[in-house]
C-alpha cells in the first residue's frame, strides 16, 4: 500500500517537535498569573489575535467534512456550511458583538454573567451551568476533531488510527497545559503562515488540473451523479449520495442555517480573543483579518475536491466495483457497525495477511491489484466516502515533500483548534467551577494545576467519544443544530432585553441543553432543521419564562452594564435615562453597527465564492459575483471602516473595561 515518503515523515516529525519545544519555552511566561495564562495579559496586537482566530476556525476535521460537501456539490457546498463552517458569525463580531464583550473586562463568558446580572444566587448558579454546558460542548468538539483526525491519520500512516490519534491529542494536551493562551496564539500565527501557503499551492495545482469548466462538470457528473456541480447557487432539489439524502432540499437547509447564524452571531463575542483585545478598534480589525484569512480555506478545500473528482474517476472507471467491495466486507463481517468501518478497513489494508484469503482475493478482483490504496475511500454504504477524499488526494496526487508540508498544515489546523477550545473551556472550569464553588482562596499554582487536570479529563472523554463515532458529519450536524442551538436564546436575549435575568439564562441553558442530550439518545435520526427548531424553541421558552417568573436584575447592575457595554435592543427604561447628546451618539453608533452586518455577511459569502470560481475556471460566475463583492466592500467602508475609533482612543480605554472600574 502506498503511504508517505521519508521526506514527508521528516517534515511532520520536525513540526511536532518544534511545536512541543515552543510550548515548553512559553511555560514560565504563561504561569505568571491567570490573566497571563488565559488571555496573554491582554497585551497582544490585533493582527496576532486575528491570525490566531483564523487558525482556530481552520480545523482539520472541518476541512475534511467541508471538502466532502464540495466534492459532492461543487461550490454550492458552501451553503451547507452556513450552519457554522462558513463562520458568518464573524460579521456580527466585526460590527459590534466583539467590542460589546471586550468592554466588560472579563476573562470568561460565565464571569461576564456576573457583570451583566450582578453578584446574586442566580448568577452563581448560571455561572456554573454556563461552565458545565461549555465543557460538554467542548468535549463534543474534541470528539468531532478526534474523529476527523482518526480518519485522516488512518489513511496516511501505516499504523492503527486510534494509536496515532491518541499520540497527537496527547502532544496537543501537553502543549496547551504548558503554554496557555500565549502558546495558542503564537503557534496559531506560525500555523497560519503554513496554512495560507499550503492553500495557495493546492488551489494552483487544482486550477492547472482543470482543462475548462465544462470538462470538469462532465467528469464531476460521472463521479458524483450531480449534473449541476459547477453551479454556485443552491437549488431546491440537489442530487445527494446515500447517507446524505436529507440535504436534497438544499435551499430549505440554507435558509434554516442562515437563521441559525443570525441568532447565534447576535449573541457571540464572549471568547478569549475579544476579552483579551486592547480596544474596540482592535476587536473590529481582528474580526476583519479573520474573515480575510479564513477565505484561503475555501480554495484549498475546493482544490482538494477537484483533485478528488479526477482521482476517483481515474481509480474507479466502473463505479459499481465500490459497492461490490463493500458487500464483500459486509458478507465476511456482518456484525461490523459504521463507527468501526474506517479502523477496520485500515487494518485490512495495512495487514491483509491477517484476514481471510477469500476476502483479500475478492477485493483484488473487484478493485484491482492496487486495492489497498483504493479501499480507504470505500464507504460503509457502498459508495465513495467523501470524508476520505482529502487524505486520499494527499497520498495519491501531491508530490513528495509537498505532501508532508500539507499534512503539517492539516495537523497544525487540528492542533490549533483543539488547543484553542480546550484553553477556553479550562478557563471556565477553573474560574467558574473550581475557584467559585470549591476553592475560592486557591493559589495561582493550584489554579493552573486544576486547569491541567481539566484539560486532561476533557481530552480523555472526547477522545473516547470521537473514536467510536460513525462519521464526522453526524457529530458536526448534532453539535451545531441541536446542542449549541439549545444555548442560542440565552446568549442573545441577555444582550438585547433588559428584563432577561440570571434565572432566565439558567433556564434557557438547562432546557435547551438537556433537550439536545435527550434528542441525541432518544431520537438520534431527527433531521437537522427539526433539531434546530425544537432546541432553539426550548431555549427561548426557558429564557423568557425563567426571566418573567423571577425578579428582574437590580437597576444599579443593569445601569452599569448598559452604560459600559452600550448595546441596542429593548432597553427603554435605561435609554430614557440618557442625556440627549448621549442618545444621539449612541443612536449613530447603533445605526452604523446594524447596517454593517448585511454588508459584512455579503462580503464574506462572495469573498469565499470568488476564489472557488477561479479554481474551477467558472469565469462567467466569477464576473457575476464580483459586483456583489464590491458592493459589500463599499457598504462596509461607509458604515464600519470610516467610523472606527482612532487607535489607542482615550474614550475606549476609559469605557472599555467595565468590570475593572
Amino acid at each position: 500500500m502506498h503511504y508517505l515518503h521519508t521526506i514527508d515523515y521528516v517534515v511532520i516529525v520536525a513540526f511536532l517537535v518544534f511545536i512541543t519545544v515552543v510550548g515548553m519555552i512559553l511555560t514560565r511566561k504563561a504561569s505568571k498569573s491567570l490573566d497571563h495564562y488565559f488571555l496573554g495579559n491582554r497585551s497582544m496586537p490585533w493582527w496576532l489575535l486575528g491570525i490566531s482566530g483564523m487558525s482556530n476556525w481552520f480545523d482539520l476535521t472541518g476541512t475534511m467534512i467541508i471538502t466532502s460537501f464540495l466534492f459532492m456539490l461543487g461550490p454550492r457546498g458552501l451553503f451547507i456550511e452556513f450552519r457554522g463552517g462558513a463562520v458568518l458569525i464573524l460579521a456580527f463580531m466585526l460590527a459590534y458583538a466583539g467590542k460589546w464583550h471586550r468592554r466588560s473586562g472579563c476573562m470568561t463568558g460565565a464571569e461576564w454573567l456576573e457583570y451583566r446580572f450582578g453578584r446574586m444566587k442566580s448568577v452563581e448558579a448560571v455561572r456554573v451551568v454556563k461552565a458545565i454546558v461549555t465543557i460538554v460542548v467542548t468535549v463534543v468538539i474534541v470528539a468531532y476533531l478526534v474523529r476527523g483526525t482518526s480518519l485522516f491519520l488512518g489513511t496516511i500512516f501505516p499504523y492503527p488510527p486510534a494509536v496515532m490519534t491518541i499520540i497527537l491529542v496527547g502532544l496537543t494536551a501537553l502543549y496547551t497545559m504548558c503554554a496557555g493562551f500565549y502558546g495558542v496564539v503564537i503557534t496559531d500565527m506560525i500555523q497560519g503562515v503554513i496554512i495560507i501557503a499550503s492553500s495557495v499551492a493546492v488551489a494552483v495545482m487544482a486550477w492547472m488540473l482543470v482543462p475548462d469548466a465544462q470538462h470538469l462538470a462532465a467528469t464531476a457528473q460521472a463521479v458524483t451523479g450531480n449534473s449541476q456541480w459547477i453551479e454556485s447557487l443552491p437549488a431546491w432539489h440537489t442530487t445527494m449520495p446515500k447517507g446524505y439524502e436529507a440535504y436534497q432540499a438544499l435551499t430549505l437547509f440554507t435558509g434554516f442555517y442562515l437563521l441559525r447564524t443570525l441568532i447565534d452571531g447576535s449573541g457571540r463575542g464572549d471568547e478569549s480573543r475579544y476579552f483579551g483585545a486592547k480596544s474596540d478598534r482592535d476587536c473590529g480589525l481582528l474580526s476583519f483579518l479573520q474573515g480575510i484569512t479564513v477565505m484561503f480555506r475555501w480554495p484549498l478545500m475546493l482544490g482538494f475536491a477537484v483533485m478528488g473528482i479526477y482521482l476517483v474517476h481515474q481509480m474507479y472507471p466502473d463505479p459499481g466495483v465500490i459497492a461490490r467491495a463493500s458487500e464483500l466486507i459486509h458478507a465476511q463481517y456482518p456484525a461490523l457497525v459504521e463507527g468501526q468501518w474506517h479502523d477496520f478497513t485500515s487494518r485490512i489494508a495495512a495487514n491483509p495477511q491477517a484476514f481471510p484469503s477469500a476476502l483479500i482475493d475478492g477485493l483484488t478482483s473487484a478493485l484491482g491489484s492496487d486495492w489497498r490504496g483504493k479501499l480507504a475511500i470505500v464507504s460503509y454504504r457502498g459508495t465513495v466516502n467523501p470524508e476520505q477524499i482529502l487524505p486520499a488526494v494527499l497520498i495519491n496526487k501531491v508530490p513528495a515533500g509537498m505532501a508532508g508540508l500539507l499534512i503539517v498544515a492539516m495537523l497544525a489546523a487540528m492542533k490549533g483548534s483543539l488547543a484553542g477550545v480546550i484553553n477556553g473551556a479550562s478557563a471556565y472550569f477553573v474560574k467558574d467551577i473550581y475557584q467559585t464553588v470549591w476553592r475560592p482562596k486557591a493559589s495561582n499554582r493550584e489554579l493552573i494545576a486544576a486547569s491541567w487536570l481539566s484539560t486532561m479529563a476533557m481530552m480523555g472523554v472526547g477522545l473516547a467519544m470521537g473514536l467510536s463515532a460513525s462519521s464526522i458529519n453526524n457529530i458536526w450536524g448534532w453539535l451545531m443544530m441541536s446542542l449549541t442551538a439549545g444555548s442560542l436564546a440565552p446568549a442573545a436575549l441577555r444582550l438585547y432585553w433588559w428584563r432577561c435575568n440570571g434565572w432566565g439564562v439558567a433556564g434557557g441553558l438547562v432546557l435547551g441543553s438537556v433537550g439536545a442530550l435527550v434528542q441525541r439518545f432518544a431520537w438520534p435520526d431527527m433531521v437537522e432543521w427539526q433539531q434546530f427548531l425544537f432546541m432553539t424553541g426550548l431555549s427561548f421558552l426557558g429564557t423568557v419564562g425563567g426571566s418573567l417568573l423571577t425578579a428582574p436584575t437590580p437597576l444599579e447592575t443593569l445601569r452599569h452594564f448598559y452604560r459600559t457595554t452600550r448595546p441596542f435592543g429593548w432597553w427603554r427604561p435605561l435609554w430614557n435615562e440618557l442625556e440627549p447628546g448621549e442618545r444621539a451618539a449612541w443612536r449613530k453608533e447603533h445605526r452604523n453597527d446594524i447596517l454593517t452586518v448585511p454588508f459584512a455577511l455579503l462580503w464574506q459569502v462572495t469573498l469565499f465564492l470568488l476564489p472557488m470560481q477561479l479554481v474551477i475556471k467558472s469565469y462567467d460566475a466569477f464576473w457575476k459575483t464580483l459586483p456583489f463583492f464590491l458592493l459589500a466592500l463599499g457598504g462596509m467602508y461607509w458604515f464600519w471602516w470610516r467610523n472606527l475609533p482612532p487607535a489607542r482612543s482615550q474614550e475606549e480605554n476609559a469605557t472599555g473595561m467595565g468590570m475593572k472600574q
